[in-house]
């Protein structure tokens, strides 16, 4: 197979397992650590006007599900992809970042959070996946 082909769609894997990843993870996060009492977390207004309401534990799944989404993604990418496998794992970890910034912007978190999720969440994991996909 061409190898642009090929990166190609090892990147859109990539993309599409962390995601799902991402999403399900948080999709059983309530079951698993139930919301605040009183909060709706079913709209982005409800989140914000709940995020008084969370305590550390809260903020566990949210984490989980970026670290193991990027993680995911780009070992998924480094498995694939014909050349470049770490920079394309990479790309998958800032591509990741960016969301995670706009999420950031969009839903205030406490400073402690913020930072644990933007500095360990995302870089580090896609060069952990990059690293165990080369293997």
């Amino acid at each position: 197979m061409n190898p642009i082909l090929k990166n190609s769609l090892a990147v859109i894997a990539g993309i599409i397992l962390g995601s799902f990843v991402n999403g399900g993870i948080i999709s059983i996060s309530g079951s698993i650590i139930p919301p605040p009492s009183g909060a709706d977390l079913t709209t982005e207004e409800g989140l914000k006007a709940a995020m008084h309401l969370f305590e550390p534990r809260h903020f566990i799944m949210p984490f989980l599900a970026h670290a193991f989404g990027t993680l995911i993604g780009a070992f998924v990418i480094a498995k694939l992809c014909a050349t470049n496998k770490m920079k394309f794992a990479l790309g998958l970890g800032f591509l990741f970042l960016l969301g995670g910034i706009y999420m950031v912007m969009i839903l205030p978190s406490p400073l402690w959070f913020t930072l644990l999720d933007l500095i360990v969440a995302y870089m580090p994991m896609a060069y952990l996946g990059g690293k165990l996909g080369i293997k």
